[in-house]
């Protein structure tokens, strides 16, 4: 009788630590193989200096180039007087909410609540991770995801980000751990760091969120803009249901829609980061266009958006384009 009254409360908190546990993404044999033949071929465009684009298009990185010009900016902001405003607005990180309505989102998924974070740039200036951090504190949700560039530079060290993120993460352990995609900005070698991170990176990929026996479909593909290969045509599953497509730019939309994803996040343009009053960005980094820079957008029955992102690269100044967190709360249309 001892033993089985044991055995009864053992099998109850067990069930209770299983009601409370976070869902856990795993990994099968074919995907570590597959994540392997990525990060052999991912390693090597790193090294060679060219951003290689869909359609076998190819061309050298100019960063570097680009950075001397935009030290101009920074000459002519510090002599205007508009620097300091400039960095200021930095700083700050606006806490955006919109509810989005699907005919075909499972009836147990009505109300979720997804953490847009892109662009984070998390050691681009001394104060930008206490912003991020303190921005997503204040907001509720059930799963994040965060569609790349989580450093600075776009090579060279990335170990200064690691705690950080791991800080970060902390704040995005919810009821789905936090689903991942890298940029332009960021080296293979993150996904490495799955484990300490506490977040899935998905590369080229498609997993299955499910509640209660219904399922919806997340993929997230590699970093189009400098490190495309058609491995992240593979991303997009022909699933039927309701499907979210992570990655960087909005370069792979059409492909997305052509899949029939319903949503497409985004960022990489932090909305132009410098605009005119009004928002108009003066630099974007895609050639998409104009309506891809920043906000919501369609492709076709696809609802597509675009974050301003949390950090800043290039110079550390945000003017008339403040910063975002994005909670987007899924809603079942009737």
């Amino acid at each position: 009788m001892y033993y089985s009254s044991n055995c009864n409360l053992k099998y109850f908190l067990l069930t209770l630590y299983a009601m409370k546990e976070p869902h856990k993404f795993k990994k099968s044999l074919a995907s570590k193989e597959k994540r392997l033949l990525w990060a052999t071929t991912r390693s090597v465009l790193e090294t060679d200096q060219f951003k290689h684009k869909r359609h076998g298009k190819k061309s050298k990185s100019n960063w570097n180039y680009f950075k001397r010009i935009l030290g101009f900016l920074v000459w002519g902001a510090k002599i205007s007087g508009f620097y300091k405003k400039g960095y200021e607005n930095a700083r700050r990180i606006e806490i955006n909410h919109h509810e989005l309505e699907f005919s075909n989102l499972p009836s147990n998924f009505d109300g979720f609540r997804i953490l847009h974070l892109t662009d984070l740039h998390i050691d681009s200036t001394p104060e930008i991770k206490h912003s991020i951090l303190h921005a997503v504190d204040q907001v509720e949700f059930d799963m994040a995801v965060l569609t790349g560039d989580y450093r600075s530079e776009n090579s060279g060290d990335f170990i200064q980000i690691l705690k950080p993120l791991e800080e970060l993460s902390e704040l995005l352990q919810k009821e789905f751990p936090p689903l991942a995609i890298l940029g332009n900005h960021d080296t293979w070698l993150m996904t490495e760091y799955e484990e300490s991170l506490k977040m899935s990176f998905l590369v080229n990929e498609t997993i299955e969120l499910a509640r209660d026996g219904q399922k919806i479909i997340v993929s997230g593909a590699d970093d189009p803009f400098s490190y495309y290969t058609d491995s992240a045509l593979q991303s997009f599953s022909d699933k039927p249901g309701f499907k979210l497509a992570l990655v960087h730019t909005s370069e792979l939309a059409d492909v997305a829609a052509d899949h029939n994803y319903n949503l497409y996040l985004c960022g990489h343009t932090h909305g132009g980061q410098v605009c005119l009053p009004g928002g108009k960005a003066l630099i974007s980094h895609q050639k998409e266009g104009d309506e891809f820079i920043k906000g919501f957008w369609k492709m076709g029955n696809m609802q597509g958006f675009t974050s301003k992102g949390c950090g800043v690269s290039g110079v550390p100044l945000r003017f008339n384009c403040p910063g975002e967190i994005t909670i987007f709360t899924l809603r079942k249309s009737y």
